[in-house]
């Protein structure tokens, strides 16, 4: 009986030594371990590390207008004096007009 109170005097004080250790961090613990032994677990206060600041500079895209294309625009040349189109008339001594193409079929 009295090797058992010796035991558990010893494991008291080895208790109260560890836990003051670690008193600081807030953190006691107390535990029985069987191998080796690689602690302390536990994760430190965040006063330890410093929090990581990134700024990021702004991007500005400049968008560019929108054009919208024109459709090709197509001229066909007539003739008045000899009321016909080039290339069915290949001179025109009043000089040629220029006028919009229709495709056939469209007024």
């Amino acid at each position: 009986m009295r090797a058992m109170t010796k035991l558990l005097i010893v494991l008291a004080a080895l208790a109260a030594a560890s836990t003051s250790a670690w008193a600081d961090h807030g953190h006691f613990r107390f535990g029985v371990t069987i191998g080796p032994y690689w602690g302390p677990w536990y994760y430190p206060p965040s006063y330890y590390y410093p929090p990581v600041v990134v700024e990021q500079s702004p991007v500005y895209v400049q968008q560019q207008p929108v054009v919208e294309a024109a459709p090709p625009t197509s001229y066909w040349y007539f003739c008045r004096a000899s009321n016909a189109y080039y290339p069915y008339v290949k001179e025109c001594a009043a000089g040629w007009e220029k006028v919009l193409a229709k495709p056939a079929g469209q007024p």
